[in-house]
């Protein structure tokens, strides 16, 4: 969350000359409404169910620059699906976390003592990411332009 992920997957589409697509901006789309809504209105495992089919259907379907929810790696159809791709995992700490979004956005899991929740999260995440991922970048201190360089070069990719 805040971490930048639909910035960075935007400027790494432009240098490689691909298109940009985000799991969460197509959940929107298909369901009418934003994502703290299905949240509120259905829960989360109903929400993981629609994130998981939209995932599968943009992996299937997309060749570019992909952007996945938070989340979406709890899945294990959804890391297997991922064990054969390039994934970025977007790191931060929790003090860059409060710099960038305050905790304070409309973000569902972070709705009580926003810190903590942040914090077991990731506990609970990190590994997930880190099991996936063929690149870690932290962004801590970094700009989007230099987030996006130190991908592309974790990744070996070259410019379009």
């Amino acid at each position: 969350m805040g971490v930048g992920k639909s910035t960075v997957g935007r400027l790494l589409a432009e240098r490689l000359g691909v298109a940009y697509r985000d799991t969460d901006d197509d959940i929107v789309a298909e369901q009418g409404r934003t994502i703290a809504e299905i949240f509120v209105d259905e829960g989360e495992p109903a929400f993981r169910a629609i994130e998981k089919a939209a995932v599968h259907r943009a992996l299937a379907e997309h060749d570019g620059v992909l952007a996945l929810g938070g989340g979406s790696i709890l899945d294990a159809d959804t890391r297997a699906l991922l064990a054969g791709q390039r994934v970025v995992y977007l790191s931060m700490d929790v003090e860059e976390a409060v710099k960038r979004t305050g905790l304070n956005a409309a973000r569902p899991l972070l709705a009580v003592n926003p810190r903590k929740q942040w914090r077991e999260l990731m506990e609970a995440r990190r590994h997930l990411y880190e099991e996936v991922a063929t690149a870690v970048v932290a962004t801590d201190g970094r700009t989007p332009e230099e987030v996006t360089q130190v991908a592309l070069d974790a990744l070996e990719l070259k410019e379009a």
